[in-house]
């Protein structure tokens, strides 16, 4: 992806900043965020190129989308409240961005002429799944508000498509990690085990471990997500994973040995809300991208520790 003038909501956040170190040589970049869950610190050393424009703002706000989007090729939508606690705790607000923000996205890119909009949805909205791996097209057991609403992100990112043409696709990512992730009582895991290591403390793994998760170095995800940008525009629906499940468990411990630690696993009581499997069947990335996953587990989190590391 060359020459292009791109708009990133949620910019300054995990994924946003990521897509922008990866696009900013060839490209021009526009990050919109109110930094809300963003960081600034994720975006200090883009601030003076001059390929990229911060703007300090809202998706709600249909002004400062306007003008965000003002010239843009292509739109990244990454903003949004996220997390399953969180979203327990403010059910309203996520509907109310994740949501109303996504439409407000949709209908601005119409009406300034983007090319283009790639909507980030979520493997939340299998819910509990019923077979494993996951397909785009089986069965969706979005309960929780959060699944709910990146569901309907994606129903309206296919409808702007059917109804007004405007060329859209949306990305089903599973459990990406990896550097500018910074973990917190809102969720991911591989950065509160690896903080957990680092600090000398036990790493915390809720019910029996056995759990599993498909883990997606964040170059992975984003490298199959600009490919998605180039080469679907009908609104299809692609997850993008490894199509590999890993214990949690299996994923302490080699975040235990990745860091020569000399902490243990302390097992604690399970959430009710956890879900027991999530792996992606990634037959349709695969196809439609000609995307096979590059990094290990053991190749990101290595990167991804050392991030950390560097941060102390």
């Amino acid at each position: 992806m060359k020459g292009k003038k791109i708009l990133i909501t949620g910019g300054a956040g995990f994924l946003g900043s990521n897509l922008t170190e990866m696009l900013i040589k060839d490209n021009d970049i526009v990050c919109l965020d109110n930094v809300s869950t963003g960081n600034m610190n994720n975006v200090t050393d883009f601030i003076k190129d001059k390929n990229y424009t911060f703007v300090k703002g809202s998706i709600m706000d249909a002004e400062q989308l306007k003008k965000a989007m003002d010239g843009i090729d292509i739109v990244f939508h990454y903003a949004a409240v996220v997390g399953v606690k969180k979203t327990l705790e403010e059910p309203l607000n996520v509907l109310n961005v994740n949501l109303n923000g996504t439409r407000n996205v949709l209908e601005t890119a119409l009406k300034t002429g983007v090319k283009k909009v790639v909507n980030l949805s979520s493997s939340e909205v299998y819910g509990e799944p019923v077979t494993v791996p996951e397909k785009e097209d089986g069965v969706l057991n979005a309960k929780l508000p959060y699944a709910v609403a990146k569901l309907a992100t994606e129903l309206y990112a296919k409808a702007y498509f059917t109804e007004h043409g405007l060329k859209t696709v949306s990305i089903r990512p599973f459990n990406v990690y990896g550097p500018r992730q910074i973990s917190s009582a809102y969720g991911f895991v591989v950065g509160i085990f690896i903080e957990q290591v680092l600090a000398g403390k036990a790493i915390t793994v809720f019910g029996d471990g056995l759990q599993t998760r498909d883990f997606t170095f964040v170059k992975d995800n984003l490298a199959a997500t600009i490919l998605a940008a180039e080469k679907i525009d009908d609104g299809t629906v692609t997850n993008v994973g490894t199509g590999k499940q890993t214990t949690v468990r299996e994923l302490a411990e080699m975040i235990l040995k990745l860091t020569a630690s000399k902490s243990k696993i302390s097992y604690v009581p399970e959430r009710k809300l956890d879900i027991v499997h999530r792996c992606a069947d990634i037959a349709r990335m695969k196809k439609l991208l000609g995307f096979t996953p590059k990094y290990s587990l053991e190749q990101g989190l290595k990167e991804t520790i050392d991030w950390y590391e560097n941060l102390a």
